[in-house]
Order: C-alpha cells, then structure tokens, then sequence
C-alpha cells in the first residue's frame, strides 16, 4: 500500500500512529524470557494458612496453596525445584516443614517439626535445612533429600534465627529469650562458642567468606560482630602463615534503637540495619567494625533490600504504606513508592527489574517497576502475608 493511500485513509493512520505509540513505550528494560523459562514468587500468608504463588514471567496471581498453620518464613532451594515453607503452628501443636515441588507448585511432602520453629534456613548445597525452635530452644537439622529430620541441637533461650555459613561449617544462632548468641561446629553439632550481651538477640547475617557474623540485637540498640573461629594455615610462596583463631567477640556497634533486620550487600561490602523504633537505617563497613552513617528514612522500617549491582537499598517503612529507596553511592533518598499497608518482607525477581513487596494489612502484594521506582501493580493475597522467596527454572 502506497504511503498517500494511508494519509487518506484515516482509520489507517490512526492505527499506524498507534502502533508507532506503543513501540515508543515498549518496556525495554523487562527480560526477554524464552518459552520454557519459568519463574514464580512464594508468599507465606500466616493468618491463612496458605502460599500464594505469583507468576513473575506473566505478572500475575498463579494459585493459593494450604500448606499449614501459620506459615512464617519460606525459602527456595539453591539446587533444587523445590521450596521450603516453614509453619510455625499455633502454640498448642508442634509445627512442620511444607516441601513445595516447584514444577507442579504442589505440596510435595510435610515434615514434622519441634514447637515453635520460627526462623529457617538452607545449606548452599540444598541438602540440608538448619530450624530454631524458639518453643523449645533448639535448631532442627532437616536432611531435605530424604525429607526428615536427623538432629536437634540445643541452643540458647528463645532462638529467632539460625544461619548457616557458606562453607557449611558453622550455625550462628541468635536466642533472643537469653540476650545471646550461640556458635554451633555444623559437623559435630555441639557448641563451639556462646556471646551474651545483644539484648532481644535477632536477625544473622554471615559473610560470604564465612569470616564473620553480625547478629542484631533488637531490644536494645546495637549490632554485635562476632569473628568466627578458623584454622591455621601452614605458609606458602603467596602467603605468610596463620595462627589458628577461636570464635571471639569483636565489638558491639551503635547503631539505632530497635534493629531488627540486617541486609548484606551482593558485594558483601557493607551490611544495613533497619533501626524500627529509631526511623533510621545504618551503614555498616564490615572489614572496620564502623558505622559510616545512620539516615532517617521512614516509619518503622523493619526490612531492606540490596540491589544486585549494590547501588540502592529499598526499605520496607512497617508503619506506614510506603518503601523508600535510597541511593548508596550518592548517599541520597531517591524517593518512595506508596505500596499497600504495612509492607515487610521484599524479594527481587531474577532479572531484578521487578521487586515484589508483601502488605501484611492490605494482605496483598506491591509489584514495584525498579527501572522507574514506580508502582507497577497490586496482586491479591492470603491473610497476612509475612514472607517471600523467588524460585525459577527452565522446563525441559
């Protein structure tokens, strides 16, 4: 067709001009995913007792699954289709471990858990979950390949969280009813070490070089750093000799009141704690044991997220309807993005272009555009949504 035949046509044009429009705002900066590429977001809704499972490639609610009474933490699988949601129960009962079978997104298997477990936490090599029992103050050892539980260690009073560190050799274990922190060998699962002082001892954060850990001590105002033991290591022609070291207490970091979460960079380079009751989040430099800086940045923040090249940091303001974004390079607020009510826990998607946010009293999910800082779209979910975690993979 001739271009003056267009130009007399008007229908014709306006379509033309429509097309020429909407390649315009083509999305550009969304992935290009191919047809078998699959990828979901798993939210544990606690007062309903179910998993909403979001589509991430179409950006839409998939299904709601029950998996148990009040489901508080869910992790995906490092090495497998698989993700782990923890119930936590309601007191009178024990609670359990749901195995979700990714691929089908079922409940694959439930496996039975001590009172009260409360934090979980999964091996690099996908093999084994590490659980603390805040009922009966212990750490369950879960063998995930065979579904079933092989150990119980004893820990502290009240333990909120147990982490893993990347060489699988050591459970940092903060206990929050004890004001302490527990340092379990991962081998022979007995007590290495024990730190009181973190009043309201919370979150863990372990270094990627499984060189220490900073544990949050949310009832008072300061983060703990503990170096972690290491052995010694005879000289060669690139490096000098190392005395072998003992877990030991390296300082105790002001920071502001209430820190109740700790983000660790991609890089590793800095660690964020959200300080809830203070409105502020702090900086701190993990190789000097400093906090570089302390920022105001909204009501009750209670959760923080890193961006995969390390340039902002997004928090979760639990007080409020919004998360703020805040530029790490520039030291600067870059804004906030109005979400729904309480928002907490945030997960990215694997492209990073799209960050998912739960809103525990709106119970629905904040999809969050992070090329525009903007609000994308709001998704339906259960009862209190409390955790998320992103797993994809590609069908064969």
């Amino acid at each position: 067709m001739k271009n003056g035949a267009i130009l007399k046509n008007p229908k014709l044009l306006f379509c033309g001009l429509l097309a020429l429009t909407l390649c315009g705002c083509r999305p550009h900066d969304f992935p290009q995913y191919a047809a078998n590429d699959r990828e979901f977001a798993y939210v544990a809704n606690a007062g309903s007792g179910t998993v909403s499972i979001y589509d991430v490639v179409n950006v839409r609610l998939d299904r709601e699954l029950a998996v148990g009474v009040n489901p508080t933490a869910v992790v995906a699988s490092p090495t497998r289709d698989e993700v782990y949601v923890l119930n936590t129960g309601d007191g009178k009962s024990a609670g359990s471990l749901a195995v979700l079978d990714t691929v089908k997104n079922a409940v694959a298997a439930l496996i039975p858990l001590d009172r009260q477990p409360v934090s979980l936490d999964v091996a690099p090599d996908g093999a084994t979950a590490y659980i603390a029992n805040a009922g009966s103050n212990t750490v369950s050892v879960i063998d995930l390949v065979h579904r079933q539980e092989t150990a119980r260690i004893g820990a502290g009073e009240q333990p909120s969280a147990a982490r893993i560190a990347s060489d699988g050799k050591t459970i940092v274990v903060a206990n929050r009813g004890g004001n302490s922190v527990s340092v379990i060998d991962a081998t022979s699962k007995h007590l290495r070490a024990s730190f009181a002082g973190c009043p309201g001892a919370g979150d863990v954060v372990i270094l990627h070089d499984a060189s220490k850990a900073f544990v949050a001590c949310s009832g008072g105002h300061q983060v703990m750093a503990i170096a972690l033991a290491r052995a010694a290591h005879p000289a060669t022609a690139q490096s000098s000799a190392t005395p072998a070291q003992p877990d030991r207490l390296e300082s105790l970091l002001d920071v502001g009141h209430a820190p109740v979460h700790l983000a660790l960079k991609p890089d590793g380079g800095e660690i964020f704690s959200s300080n809830q009751q203070a409105n502020t989040v702090s900086e701190i430099y993990n190789s000097t044991d400093e906090v570089g800086d302390t920022f105001t940045i909204g009501d009750g923040p209670v959760r923080s997220i890193v961006s995969a090249d390390n340039s902002r940091i997004y928090v979760a303001n639990g007080n409020s309807q919004y998360v703020t974004v805040y530029s790490i390079d520039d030291g600067k607020r870059q804004g906030s993005v109005h979400v729904g009510d309480s928002p907490s826990a945030m997960a990215f998607s694997n492209a990073g272009h799209l960050l998912f946010v739960t809103d525990q009293r709106s119970n629905d999910v904040a999809v969050i555009r992070t090329a525009t800082r903007s609000i994308f779209t709001v998704l339906p979910a259960g009862k209190t949504p409390t955790a998320i975690a992103v797993k994809s993979y590609k069908l064969p």
